[in-house]
This record gives C-alpha cells, sequence and structure tokens, in this order.
C-alpha cells in the first residue's frame, strides 16, 4: 500500500493564496496589454542621471573584423589567430587560422583585452613598460605588440588582437587592417 504524505493546512493555505494571486494577477496583466494605457509613463530625470550608455560593435563587424585582419595575415603568408573583444573585453570572435601555433589564440585573445582597456595600440602601450613595469601585472592583458583598439565617437568600443606572426609589429599591421574595415 502506497504512503500519502498529508499536507499541512499552513502549507495548502499559502500554496491556494499563491494559485490566486498568479490567477489575479495573470488576469490584470492580460487585460492591462489588451488596453491601452490611460496615462503615459513618467520619465524619472533621476533615473536618467543614474545610467550610462555605451556603444558596442556588432557580432557582425567584429566577424567583419576579424575576417579581414586574418585575410591580411595570409596574403603576407602568416599563420595567426585574430580575437576581437567589445569595450568590456568579452570575447565577440576568434579565428584561428590554419597552421597558426597553439600559443597564438590566448596571446590574440590577451591583446585585444589590453588594446581596448587602454584604447591604444599595444606596441604603445609596451613603451609604457618602462616607466610602470607593474602594468603587465594586471590579469588578463599582454604588453606585446598586436593589439589594436578601435573607437567610436571617441570612446573605445572594441579591440582586435593578432598572434602568430615573426613579430608583433607584423601582428598589429594586421590587427590594423582589421580595425580599417570597419572604416569602410
Amino acid at each position: 500500500m502506497k504512503h500519502v504524505k498529508k499536507v499541512s493546512r499552513r502549507t495548502r493555505v499559502v500554496t491556494g493564496g499563491l494559485a490566486v494571486a498568479l490567477l489575479v494577477g495573470g488576469a490584470g496583466a492580460w487585460s492591462a496589454s489588451a488596453s491601452t494605457p490611460a496615462t503615459k509613463p513618467v520619465k524619472s530625470a533621476a533615473a536618467d542621471a543614474n545610467l550610462t550608455h555605451s556603444t558596442h560593435l556588432t557580432v557582425g563587424a567584429a566577424t567583419k573584423a576579424a575576417q579581414a585582419a586574418l585575410h591580411a595575415a595570409e596574403k603576407d603568408g602568416q599563420k595567426v589567430s585574430v580575437a576581437v573583444v567589445d569595450r568590456n573585453g568579452n570575447t565577440l570572435v576568434t579565428l584561428r587560422g590554419d597552421g597558426a601555433g597553439p600559443q597564438s589564440y590566448e596571446s590574440a585573445v590577451k591583446k585585444a583585452y589590453t588594446a581596448v582597456s587602454w584604447n591604444a595600440p599595444t606596441s604603445e602601450l609596451v613603451k609604457r613598460l618602462a616607466n610602470a613595469p607593474t602594468l603587465k601585472d594586471i590579469p588578463g592583458t599582454l604588453f606585446l605588440a598586436g593589439g589594436a583598439p578601435v573607437a567610436a565617437e571617441g570612446a573605445p568600443v572594441a579591440g582586435i588582437g593578432v598572434a602568430g606572426a615573426p613579430s608583433g609589429d607584423q601582428d598589429e599591421t594586421f590587427a590594423q587592417a582589421g580595425a580599417a574595415a570597419l572604416a569602410k
């Protein structure tokens, strides 16, 4: 014989109350969506003062930039990886070119992150290490040439990192080709 646990009166009251609240709330939501509101929502100036707006690169644009950087490298006979990160350093696109070394993938992401973090080419940031050597200790960064920032309206929106060519200068040239593709 199957044993059925008795449910307490309190549990039944709470459960019933939730069911009624959902039904009533749902009916109100359904009726509210079926009619036009009597008043327009009031826009609070205080709420606007607490918000910021930022511009972000689309995935389509990030893909276009990554493909342009990879194409520039392939045209030059180089086997590289390319990464594009958004303004917040989140990876949007990574492409590992045919034959690119295993280290190039992570290096490309870190170069892109470094470029967008300081809104400067990573070759320029390498020079700053002479005066501030602890910059290299910041997690997720890589102070080697090969990263290019992408800006819109004077603010950074993305970083493009390339790694795998014999020199960082070549990597950075390819990253800049990716950034230039966005201007077209």
